[in-house]
């Protein structure tokens, strides 16, 4: 049934371009017979829009991996920079949550860790909906910001970076053997807002793959099955990409190159002072308008890097 209903969206949208092609080819004949400043003023607008259309279209027809219709679990994680660097993870969970947003994906936070001072030192969410982590997979990566930051009381310009990971919400039916004996399971409190219940209780669980040292918690749940459930999930998930990783190179863009979080490892670079500009430096592709980026359209960068692959 959900694919049913994917395809059916598909196959709406394209009716959909079909009828704006044709209303423009008219708009287009009517100003031809007479001229009108307004009409033209009209046919470029809808021209613009109509492109856009086009070419989000042509993106969507490229997401044709094995894992690119999953929802997504992306990880943030604050780099080199302290208190600036864990505010810059916040931005960029901000960011990623107004874009969710104007996708009309739902996104629901696994685990959160906040800063000491201000912002985020870590925080994994799931994003959900159609081609989530065809579209996110392209985020993998540091991102680097520039700007003068305001926890420094000199007003220098200051770098700072944050990790982004993403894997692809595999269903549970995977074929993943883990022995309990490799596994070291850890309860803690949760954090952040909660009911009588959730902060209350060591509900929260953060799980050890000893092998190969993999990583991961949650605390969203109310209970600690929940949230153990969860976090198995997330490591079968993890641990089948490894395995498809070794198996095949074909699998080799799926966690992508593992590089610490500073200097020289960035995807893309965000700068604020002296002048405004995002650069992707995979694709090259530059944007002026810094914060219509922060506001979450990183579509420009998505869909250049789907290009580009």
């Amino acid at each position: 049934m959900k694919e049913l209903s994917g395809l059916q969206d598909a196959v709406k949208r394209i009716q959909q371009m079909f009828t704006d092609y044709e209303d423009l080819q008219l708009l287009i004949e009517m100003s031809e017979e007479e001229p009108d400043e307004d009409t033209i003023a009209e046919i470029e607008a809808d021209l613009a829009r109509f492109s856009e259309e086009v070419e989000e279209q042509r993106i969507q027809t490229m997401l044709t991996g094995e894992y690119d219709k999953c929802n997504a679990i992306v990880t943030l994680h604050s780099g080199a920079g302290g208190t600036e660097a864990n505010d810059w993870t916040g931005m960029l969970y901000r960011m990623y949550s107004r874009w969710a947003e104007k996708k009309g994906f739902k996104l629901e936070v696994l685990d959160f860790l906040e800063g000491d001072v201000a912002g985020i030192k870590g925080v994994t969410f799931e994003v959900e909906g159609e081609n989530a982590y065809g579209y996110l997979r392209a985020e993998k990566g540091v991102h680097r910001l520039v700007r003068i930051s305001p926890f420094n009381a000199a007003g220098k310009r200051q770098t700072s970076f944050a990790s982004c990971d993403v894997i692809p919400d595999i269903e549970d039916d995977v074929e993943v053997e883990i022995n309990d004996d490799d596994l070291r399971i850890d309860t803690y409190r949760s954090s952040g807002a909660g009911g009588q219940h959730i902060n209350k209780t060591s509900s929260a669980i953060r799980i050890t793959h000893l092998p190969t040292g993999i990583v991961v918690q949650c605390q969203n749940e109310r209970s600690q099955h929940q949230n153990k459930d969860k976090a198995m999930q997330m490591l079968k998930a993890r641990l089948y990409l490894l395995k498809q990783q070794e198996q095949a190179d074909k699998m080799s863009g799926i966690r992508g190159e593992v590089r610490d979080i500073n200097f020289g490892s960035q995807i893309r670079s965000y700068v604020m002072q002296p002048y405004t500009m995002v650069k992707d430096h995979r694709t090259n592709t530059e944007v002026s308008n810094v914060n219509g980026v922060m506001d979450g359209n990183i579509d420009p960068f998505i869909n250049a890097f789907l290009s580009a692959k």
